[in-house]
Protein backbone atom coordinates (compact mmCIF):
# COMPACT_ATOMS: atom_id res chain seq x y z
CA UNK A 1 0.00 0.00 0.00
CA UNK A 2 2.88 2.49 0.43
CA UNK A 3 4.48 1.84 -2.67
CA UNK A 4 0.97 2.29 -4.07
CA UNK A 5 0.71 5.17 -2.24
CA UNK A 6 4.30 6.73 -3.81
CA UNK A 7 3.31 5.42 -7.17
CA UNK A 8 0.06 7.24 -7.26
CA UNK A 9 1.95 10.91 -5.74
CA UNK A 10 4.22 10.41 -8.73
CA UNK A 11 1.86 10.29 -11.23
CA UNK A 12 0.25 12.71 -9.77
CA UNK A 13 3.19 15.30 -10.02
CA UNK A 14 4.05 14.08 -13.51
CA UNK A 15 0.32 14.71 -14.27
CA UNK A 16 0.68 18.42 -13.56
CA UNK A 17 4.32 18.90 -14.41
CA UNK A 18 3.27 17.85 -18.27
CA UNK A 19 0.86 20.55 -17.92
CA UNK A 20 3.17 23.55 -16.49
CA UNK A 21 1.09 23.61 -13.53
CA UNK A 22 2.92 24.88 -10.44
CA UNK A 23 2.91 22.76 -7.32
CA UNK A 24 2.68 24.75 -4.29
CA UNK A 25 2.73 24.90 -0.36
CA UNK A 26 0.37 26.71 2.20
CA UNK A 27 -0.21 26.67 6.00
CA UNK A 28 -2.36 24.35 7.34
CA UNK A 29 -2.82 26.49 10.40
CA UNK A 30 -4.77 29.36 10.07
CA UNK A 31 -6.96 32.36 12.09
CA UNK A 32 -9.99 31.59 10.19
CA UNK A 33 -11.58 28.35 8.31
CA UNK A 34 -14.69 27.96 5.80
CA UNK A 35 -18.15 29.07 7.56
CA UNK A 36 -20.15 26.11 6.31
CA UNK A 37 -22.37 25.27 8.48
CA UNK A 38 -21.63 20.94 8.19
CA UNK A 39 -17.93 21.47 8.02
CA UNK A 40 -16.62 21.09 11.45
CA UNK A 41 -13.18 22.52 11.57
CA UNK A 42 -10.45 21.21 14.22
CA UNK A 43 -8.80 23.71 16.28
CA UNK A 44 -5.61 24.39 18.27
CA UNK A 45 -4.18 27.04 20.51
CA UNK A 46 -1.00 29.36 19.87
CA UNK A 47 0.59 31.34 22.86
CA UNK A 48 3.10 33.46 21.69
CA UNK A 49 6.53 33.25 23.27
CA UNK A 50 7.61 34.82 26.34
CA UNK A 51 3.55 36.80 27.21
CA UNK A 52 0.97 35.86 29.21
CA UNK A 53 -1.90 37.30 26.95
CA UNK A 54 -4.90 35.24 25.82
CA UNK A 55 -3.67 32.37 23.56
CA UNK A 56 -4.93 32.65 19.96
CA UNK A 57 -7.25 29.98 18.38
CA UNK A 58 -6.00 28.66 15.11
CA UNK A 59 -7.76 26.18 12.51
CA UNK A 60 -6.22 23.57 11.41
CA UNK A 61 -7.56 23.74 7.58
CA UNK A 62 -10.56 21.36 5.88
CA UNK A 63 -8.81 21.98 2.59
CA UNK A 64 -5.77 24.71 1.43
CA UNK A 65 -8.54 26.56 -1.00
CA UNK A 66 -8.46 30.04 1.35
CA UNK A 67 -4.62 29.93 0.73
CA UNK A 68 -4.44 29.01 -2.65
CA UNK A 69 -6.64 31.37 -3.87
CA UNK A 70 -4.62 34.28 -2.04
CA UNK A 71 -1.96 32.79 -4.14
CA UNK A 72 -3.80 33.19 -7.32
CA UNK A 73 -5.39 36.69 -6.25
CA UNK A 74 -1.18 37.83 -6.48
CA UNK A 75 -0.83 35.98 -9.76
CA UNK A 76 0.97 32.70 -8.98
CA UNK A 77 -0.82 31.46 -12.40
CA UNK A 78 -1.97 27.74 -12.26
CA UNK A 79 -1.12 25.94 -9.23
CA UNK A 80 -1.78 22.96 -7.14
CA UNK A 81 -1.14 21.47 -3.67
CA UNK A 82 -0.83 17.87 -2.19
CA UNK A 83 -1.41 18.03 1.43
CA UNK A 84 -2.96 16.73 4.48
CA UNK A 85 -6.74 18.50 5.52
CA UNK A 86 -9.12 17.86 8.37
CA UNK A 87 -12.38 17.77 9.32
CA UNK A 88 -13.93 17.12 12.98
CA UNK A 89 -16.95 14.33 13.55
CA UNK A 90 -16.02 12.63 10.14
CA UNK A 91 -15.46 8.96 10.99
CA UNK A 92 -16.06 6.08 8.75
CA UNK A 93 -15.61 4.00 5.63
CA UNK A 94 -15.15 7.31 3.34
CA UNK A 95 -14.38 9.67 6.22
CA UNK A 96 -11.08 10.11 8.61
CA UNK A 97 -10.65 13.43 10.63
CA UNK A 98 -7.47 13.74 8.77
CA UNK A 99 -6.84 13.03 4.89
CA UNK A 100 -4.56 14.05 2.09
CA UNK A 101 -6.01 16.16 -0.34
CA UNK A 102 -5.30 17.21 -3.98
CA UNK A 103 -6.81 20.56 -4.66
CA UNK A 104 -5.79 22.46 -8.34
CA UNK A 105 -6.82 25.62 -10.35
CA UNK A 106 -7.12 26.42 -13.70
CA UNK A 107 -6.93 29.79 -15.08
CA UNK A 108 -9.21 30.78 -18.07
CA UNK A 109 -11.12 27.53 -17.13
CA UNK A 110 -14.25 27.53 -16.28
CA UNK A 111 -16.23 23.64 -14.66
CA UNK A 112 -16.51 22.47 -18.32
CA UNK A 113 -13.31 22.89 -19.29
CA UNK A 114 -12.07 21.72 -15.81
CA UNK A 115 -14.48 18.66 -16.26
CA UNK A 116 -12.17 18.05 -19.37
CA UNK A 117 -9.44 18.46 -17.49
CA UNK A 118 -10.42 16.05 -14.61
CA UNK A 119 -11.42 13.43 -17.16
CA UNK A 120 -7.64 13.36 -18.73
CA UNK A 121 -6.57 13.16 -14.79
CA UNK A 122 -8.54 10.22 -14.47
CA UNK A 123 -7.62 8.12 -17.18
CA UNK A 124 -4.33 8.85 -16.16
CA UNK A 125 -4.15 7.82 -12.59
CA UNK A 126 -7.19 5.32 -12.79
CA UNK A 127 -7.06 3.84 -16.66
CA UNK A 128 -11.03 4.55 -16.64
CA UNK A 129 -12.61 4.91 -19.57
CA UNK A 130 -14.26 8.76 -20.69
CA UNK A 131 -16.91 9.54 -17.84
CA UNK A 132 -20.04 10.60 -18.70
CA UNK A 133 -22.05 13.80 -17.50
CA UNK A 134 -25.85 14.75 -16.23
CA UNK A 135 -26.38 18.01 -15.08
CA UNK A 136 -27.97 18.22 -11.71
CA UNK A 137 -31.68 18.41 -12.68
CA UNK A 138 -31.14 15.88 -15.39
CA UNK A 139 -29.76 12.91 -13.03
CA UNK A 140 -32.95 13.93 -10.62
CA UNK A 141 -35.20 13.51 -13.90
CA UNK A 142 -33.16 9.74 -14.95
CA UNK A 143 -33.55 8.27 -11.51
CA UNK A 144 -36.51 9.78 -10.03
CA UNK A 145 -38.41 11.26 -12.78
CA UNK A 146 -38.67 14.61 -10.95
CA UNK A 147 -38.10 18.42 -11.92
CA UNK A 148 -36.17 19.08 -8.51
CA UNK A 149 -35.28 22.42 -9.26
CA UNK A 150 -39.51 23.66 -9.61
CA UNK A 151 -40.30 21.15 -7.23
CA UNK A 152 -41.59 22.14 -3.42
CA UNK A 153 -40.78 20.21 -0.43
CA UNK A 154 -43.95 18.58 -0.24
CA UNK A 155 -43.49 17.28 -3.82
CA UNK A 156 -40.04 16.20 -3.44
CA UNK A 157 -40.86 14.23 -0.01
CA UNK A 158 -44.07 12.73 -1.56
CA UNK A 159 -41.10 11.71 -4.54
CA UNK A 160 -39.33 9.93 -1.86
CA UNK A 161 -42.27 8.31 -0.69
CA UNK A 162 -43.35 6.48 -3.90
CA UNK A 163 -39.53 5.59 -3.96
CA UNK A 164 -39.63 3.78 -0.69
CA UNK A 165 -38.59 6.12 1.21
CA UNK A 166 -40.22 5.08 4.50
CA UNK A 167 -38.54 7.11 7.79
CA UNK A 168 -40.64 10.26 6.38
CA UNK A 169 -39.68 11.70 9.70
CA UNK A 170 -36.36 12.70 8.75
CA UNK A 171 -37.94 15.56 6.46
CA UNK A 172 -39.55 17.24 9.55
CA UNK A 173 -38.48 20.94 9.32
CA UNK A 174 -35.85 20.21 6.72
CA UNK A 175 -34.81 23.04 3.90
CA UNK A 176 -35.26 21.91 0.18
CA UNK A 177 -31.52 21.50 0.11
CA UNK A 178 -31.41 19.26 2.64
CA UNK A 179 -34.18 17.05 1.57
CA UNK A 180 -32.20 17.13 -2.21
CA UNK A 181 -29.07 15.78 -0.43
CA UNK A 182 -31.14 13.15 1.10
CA UNK A 183 -32.71 12.14 -2.45
CA UNK A 184 -29.46 12.25 -3.95
CA UNK A 185 -27.46 10.10 -1.30
CA UNK A 186 -30.41 7.52 -1.07
CA UNK A 187 -31.87 7.14 -4.52
CA UNK A 188 -29.27 8.25 -7.20
CA UNK A 189 -25.78 8.07 -5.67
CA UNK A 190 -25.17 4.35 -5.23
CA UNK A 191 -25.97 4.22 -9.11
CA UNK A 192 -23.13 6.55 -10.22
CA UNK A 193 -20.24 5.44 -11.88
CA UNK A 194 -20.63 2.18 -11.88
CA UNK A 195 -19.03 1.17 -15.27
CA UNK A 196 -17.69 4.84 -16.35
CA UNK A 197 -16.77 7.93 -14.40
CA UNK A 198 -20.29 10.20 -13.45
CA UNK A 199 -19.78 14.02 -13.33
CA UNK A 200 -23.22 15.61 -12.07
CA UNK A 201 -22.80 19.84 -12.97
CA UNK A 202 -25.01 22.99 -12.41
CA UNK A 203 -26.32 22.21 -9.23
CA UNK A 204 -29.16 24.79 -7.52
CA UNK A 205 -27.66 27.85 -6.79
CA UNK A 206 -27.96 27.52 -2.88
CA UNK A 207 -25.75 24.87 -3.30
CA UNK A 208 -23.23 27.25 -5.46
CA UNK A 209 -20.77 27.43 -2.21
CA UNK A 210 -18.05 29.44 -3.73
CA UNK A 211 -19.23 28.81 -7.65
CA UNK A 212 -20.30 31.37 -9.84
CA UNK A 213 -23.58 32.09 -10.51
CA UNK A 214 -25.04 31.49 -14.27
CA UNK A 215 -26.69 33.91 -16.06
CA UNK A 216 -28.77 30.97 -17.32
CA UNK A 217 -32.38 30.63 -17.10
CA UNK A 218 -32.85 28.82 -14.61
CA UNK A 219 -29.95 29.93 -12.60
CA UNK A 220 -27.45 27.29 -11.32
CA UNK A 221 -24.39 27.16 -9.58
CA UNK A 222 -21.45 26.72 -11.85
CA UNK A 223 -20.10 23.78 -9.81
CA UNK A 224 -19.74 19.83 -10.37
CA UNK A 225 -18.70 16.54 -8.56
CA UNK A 226 -17.81 13.30 -9.96
CA UNK A 227 -18.54 9.68 -8.71
CA UNK A 228 -16.84 6.67 -9.21
CA UNK A 229 -18.41 3.02 -8.09
CA UNK A 230 -21.45 5.33 -6.08
CA UNK A 231 -18.70 7.60 -3.90
CA UNK A 232 -17.73 11.39 -4.42
CA UNK A 233 -14.35 11.47 -5.05
CA UNK A 234 -14.43 15.42 -6.33
CA UNK A 235 -15.95 18.84 -5.73
CA UNK A 236 -15.03 21.50 -8.41
CA UNK A 237 -15.92 25.22 -8.94
CA UNK A 238 -16.21 28.22 -11.62
CA UNK A 239 -14.39 30.27 -8.81
CA UNK A 240 -16.38 33.09 -7.56
CA UNK A 241 -14.53 36.18 -7.94
CA UNK A 242 -17.08 39.09 -6.17
CA UNK A 243 -15.79 39.44 -2.56
CA UNK A 244 -19.05 41.08 -1.81
CA UNK A 245 -21.59 38.34 -2.75
CA UNK A 246 -18.99 35.89 -1.25
CA UNK A 247 -18.80 37.74 2.37
CA UNK A 248 -22.73 37.89 2.20
CA UNK A 249 -22.61 33.87 1.69
CA UNK A 250 -20.68 33.66 4.30
CA UNK A 251 -22.60 35.79 6.68
CA UNK A 252 -25.25 33.56 5.61
CA UNK A 253 -23.60 30.64 6.62
CA UNK A 254 -23.11 31.96 9.89
CA UNK A 255 -26.20 32.97 10.91
CA UNK A 256 -27.14 29.34 10.17
CA UNK A 257 -24.10 28.56 12.66
CA UNK A 258 -25.59 31.04 15.32
CA UNK A 259 -29.22 29.12 14.87
CA UNK A 260 -27.54 25.93 15.17
CA UNK A 261 -25.21 26.97 18.10
CA UNK A 262 -22.14 26.18 16.30
CA UNK A 263 -19.51 28.07 17.10
CA UNK A 264 -18.92 31.23 15.20
CA UNK A 265 -16.04 31.68 12.49
CA UNK A 266 -14.03 35.14 12.03
CA UNK A 267 -13.90 36.07 8.80
CA UNK A 268 -11.06 35.64 7.15
CA UNK A 269 -11.07 39.70 5.23
CA UNK A 270 -7.75 38.88 3.28
CA UNK A 271 -9.49 36.00 1.48
CA UNK A 272 -12.51 38.05 0.70
CA UNK A 273 -10.04 40.86 -0.41
CA UNK A 274 -8.50 38.01 -2.67
CA UNK A 275 -11.40 37.05 -4.18
CA UNK A 276 -12.19 40.01 -5.54
CA UNK A 277 -8.94 40.17 -7.20
CA UNK A 278 -9.34 36.12 -8.50
CA UNK A 279 -8.83 36.06 -12.27
CA UNK A 280 -10.95 34.19 -13.70
CA UNK A 281 -10.30 30.49 -12.98
CA UNK A 282 -11.95 27.10 -11.81
CA UNK A 283 -10.64 24.84 -9.60
CA UNK A 284 -10.94 21.54 -7.75
CA UNK A 285 -10.64 19.36 -4.49
CA UNK A 286 -10.06 15.87 -4.97
CA UNK A 287 -9.68 13.03 -2.34
CA UNK A 288 -6.01 11.30 -2.62
CA UNK A 289 -6.94 8.65 -0.30
CA UNK A 290 -10.69 7.89 -1.65
CA UNK A 291 -8.24 7.40 -4.83
CA UNK A 292 -5.81 4.84 -3.76
CA UNK A 293 -8.80 3.21 -2.57
CA UNK A 294 -9.93 2.85 -6.33
CA UNK A 295 -6.61 1.94 -7.39
CA UNK A 296 -6.49 -0.68 -4.12
CA UNK A 297 -9.92 -1.99 -5.01
CA UNK A 298 -10.51 -1.74 -1.35
CA UNK A 299 -14.03 -0.73 0.13
CA UNK A 300 -12.60 1.64 3.34
CA UNK A 301 -9.90 4.01 4.10
CA UNK A 302 -8.83 2.13 7.06
CA UNK A 303 -7.24 -0.31 4.31
CA UNK A 304 -5.10 2.46 2.59
CA UNK A 305 -4.49 5.09 5.73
Amino acid sequence: MLRLRAQLLKKIRDFFASRNVLEVETPLLCQSTITAPYLHSLTTRYHLPGQNNKPTTLYLQTSPEFAMKKLLANGSGDIYQICKAFRDEECGALHNLEFTILEWYRIGFDHHKLMNEMDDFLQFTLNSSKAKRYSYAEIFQKYLNINCLAASNSELIECAKKNGFTDLAIFANEDKDTILQLLLAQFIEPHLGKKVPVFIYDYPPSQAALAQISTTEPKVGERFEVYINGVELANGFHELNKGQEQKERFLHDLKIRQKLRLPKIPLDNEFLEAVEKLPNCAGVALGVDRLLMLIAKVNSLSDVL
